[in-house]
């Protein structure tokens, strides 16, 4: 039980004074919040400081998330007054006013500053709710924002697809009909040119199919490993040639999943040749899975130089792309993406310490 020391009627009126004054500066701190969290908890600090009975003997110290403010050094012998910031029932941090022991005792703090403590602790919850209340519903507009978006290009893509499909089809097979039936070396050349465009083409279509969803899937039980080994052993021509090397590392090599095969190849292709293109000559590519109860993730670490911050929000944009013209349509991460997503699963992109990315798809164990 905490013995506070007696004070006057006057001092009491000032104390209140300095309470409501207190509540209305950190009220107007957070009114004029400028956009940094750290500015705004500094200003409460030395507002809070100035509010308790003996401020040049107060050390304020504000612990909230990721943030530790203190007004001026910590006493190492102290007696303090604590209230708990507490956002939806859970402890995000703390506040305190310390009194070093060597002045003054545990009784001369108040009543009055345990409650003002407590609401500006409130104040504070109510600040950082606001925060990420805000924070989710700008990330919810962009979200709604670009799935409009990609609905209306769905169906213009699944509509292109379909009209390129058949000319392509035709100029393929005539190119190779002039290539297998003419002898002439520069009319052989020319049509090797156009078989060439022709397939790349197709490509390009066949990855607008999967954009636009238009491909039906195959779910299945299978197991995974087979699937990712036969991928890396169709793919050592891509590693050779660029001079890679890669490891493939499983936590279960059983490991079963509901799953269309031909989607997850699509998946692990794309995320695996453009760590190859990204990767400089003599490093390694590390591929690893693992998994939980009800999930695995797949993990893609190359050695590259990494995604430009100011990018990472466009790569699964279709047709965005850092390659040179010719090298890349744009589609490969957005096809990745929009696979992932028909599979209820999440992708993400993280740096790989000390230089790279790292591409993690984590997709349910059971669809």
């Amino acid at each position: 039980m905490m013995i506070q020391e007696s004070i006057s009627i006057e001092e009491k009126l000032n104390e209140r004074i300095k309470e409501l004054s207190c509540l209305y500066e950190v009220s107007t701190a957070i009114r004029e919040y400028d956009g940094s969290n750290e500015n705004t908890l500094e200003s409460i600090v030395q507002i809070l400081k100035n509010a308790w009975r003996f401020p040049e003997l107060a050390t304020v110290e504000i612990q909230c998330e990721n943030y530790h403010l203190t007004s001026n050094p910590i006493p190492s012998q102290a007696y303090s007054q604590k209230s708990i910031i507490q956002i939806s029932e859970k402890q995000m941090g703390f506040i305190k006013v310390h009194y070093p022991a060597s002045d003054l005792s545990k009784a001369h703090f108040l009543v009055e500053e345990q409650r003002l403590l407590d609401k500006v602790a409130y104040e504070i919850a109510l600040f950082f709710e606001r925060q990420t209340i805000k924070t989710q519903e700008e990330l919810l507009k962009k979200t709604a924002q670009r799935n409009d978006r990609l609905s209306i290009l769905g169906e213009i893509t699944a509509g292109i697809a379909h009209e390129l499909n058949t000319p392509l089809g035709n100029i393929l097979g005539f190119a190779e009909f002039i290539a297998e039936k003419n002898q002439e070396p520069q009319i052989k050349r020319d049509a090797q040119k156009i078989i060439k465009s022709a397939m790349y083409s197709r490509e390009v279509v066949k990855k607008l199919m999967f954009f636009s969803c238009d491909m039906p899937q195959d779910i299945k039980k299978i197991e995974v490993k087979p699937i990712i080994t036969q991928a890396l052993s169709l793919l050592k021509p891509n590693f050779k040639k660029a001079n890679i090397s890669f490891e493939f590392l499983i936590q279960d090599p059983g490991l079963k999943a509901q799953v269309d095969p031909i989607q997850l190849t699509q998946v692990f292709f794309n995320l695996v040749i453009n760590a190859i293109y990204y990767s400089p000559e003599n490093s390694k590519i590390i591929i690893s899975i693992s998994n939980n109860k009800t999930h695995y993730t797949i993990e893609i670490a190359d050695k590259g130089k990494g995604i430009d911050p100011e990018v990472k929000d466009k790569i699964f944009e279709p047709f965005y792309t850092t390659k040179p013209l010719g090298e890349g349509s744009g589609l490969g991460l957005s096809v990745v993406h929009g696979i992932i997503k028909s599979h209820r699963g999440e992708i993400s992109i993280a740096d790989n310490v000390p230089n790279g990315t790292i591409f993690k798809v984590q997709l349910p164990l059971k669809f």
